[in-house]
């Protein structure tokens, strides 16, 4: 067996190569807060060697709750991260013009472990930022910790905060993915079953496994009679009417009836732009499904909680069936929600 590695593999390393250059000069993390004081949300931008966004308006609301403020010239890491990177990226440009199999292995074994004290590392970062906090603040609440999350939404009192990569982040992961691909290419064990010609089709499942993975969430189970309403704040009761909406940063918004979910979604356009929105089957309750496949009923003799007497249903004839017992008409989705 040849130690060289094929063509497409030293394209792919070269490509990796250059992806990691471009990331260390656009952000490589954001953390989106929301609150109602802030309709258009608050953005912290990480760059590999400083901060962006709206640090000043952060660190000053920090200021109340005991956090220490953010600065990048206290975190070693934004002195290095940049040489780190870029050392990846020459060492992936050395591997691809190489075209050795054993400098191919070292780097992704070398980079999928960074990778891993990166996310670490972060993680630490988080934690101490949110848990180490001022005892003379002026807003203490007792056994209240205030680390972000290290990916997804996390409530923090009346903030919501969305924590994802950005572009550079994403271009970071694709880098890996490549170095995944030749690695997988180049594979013994891959051989002994695949041919190139499959090889090539593991490399595009693996792909959609991971958009998959990065893909919106759905919705989660209403809890009634725990559960408020985020319209008119009234305890959820009956699953026959209730629904969510979830954002694009994939937070859960719940509703007691269609006309609150659809009030809110005109009151607030920051959020519901790319939000889903989830209905339960009237005949089987708390089973959420997406609202443009669902068909409705509305009338006076549905009797919602909030007087939007509209009922949502999986199945055609269903509707059909309840249409004429309960003297409604029928509605979809695009009209009910303008």
């Amino acid at each position: 067996m040849t130690s060289k590695i094929t063509i497409l593999s030293r394209m792919l390393l070269i490509l990796s190569s250059a992806l990691l250059v471009v990331s260390v000069y656009v952000p490589i993390w954001q953390i989106d807060l929301d609150a109602p004081q802030y309709p258009e949300g608050l953005n912290l931008k990480i760059f590999a060697d400083s901060l962006g966004g709206d640090v000043d308006i952060i660190n000053g609301l920090n200021h109340y709750i005991g956090m220490k403020t953010l600065h990048a010239k206290d975190f070693i890491e934004f002195s290095i991260l940049t040489y780190i990177i870029l050392a990846y990226a020459l060492f992936s440009f050395v591997a691809g013009v190489l075209g050795k199999k054993k400098v191919l292995t070292a780097l992704f074994v070398l980079f999928v472990l960074f990778g891993i004290i990166a996310m670490i590392d972060f993680w630490r970062w988080e934690y101490n930022y949110g848990h180490d906090l001022d005892p003379k603040a002026a807003i203490i609440v007792p056994g209240m910790a205030y680390q972000p999350p290290l990916i997804g939404f996390k409530q923090l009192l009346n903030f919501g905060a969305f924590s994802v990569p950005d572009t550079g982040g994403w271009l970071f992961i694709t880098s890996g993915f490549l170095m995944l691909i030749a690695m997988l290419t180049e594979s013994k064990l891959m051989h002994k079953f695949l041919n190139r010609k499959n090889i090539s089709f593991t490399a595009a499942g693996l792909l959609v496994v991971l958009i998959s993975s990065c893909s919106a969430k759905g919705p989660e189970p209403i809890k009634l009679n725990t559960d408020s309403c985020d319209n008119c704040k009234m305890t959820i009761a009956d699953a026959r009417f209730a629904c969510e909406l979830i954002t694009s940063k994939q937070r859960v918004y719940k509703f007691d009836d269609l006309a609150c979910m659809v009030s809110y979604k005109k009151e607030h356009a920051d959020k519901a732009q790319d939000a889903l929105y989830y209905v339960s089957d009237y005949l089987k309750p708390n089973q959420l499904s997406l609202a443009e496949n669902a068909i409705f009923i509305q009338g006076d003799n549905v009797g919602s909680p909030m007087g939007g007497n509209m009922a949502a249903f999986s199945n055609k004839d269903s509707a059909s069936v309840y249409k004429q017992q309960l003297s409604c008409e029928e509605a979809n989705w695009q009209g009910i929600s303008k």
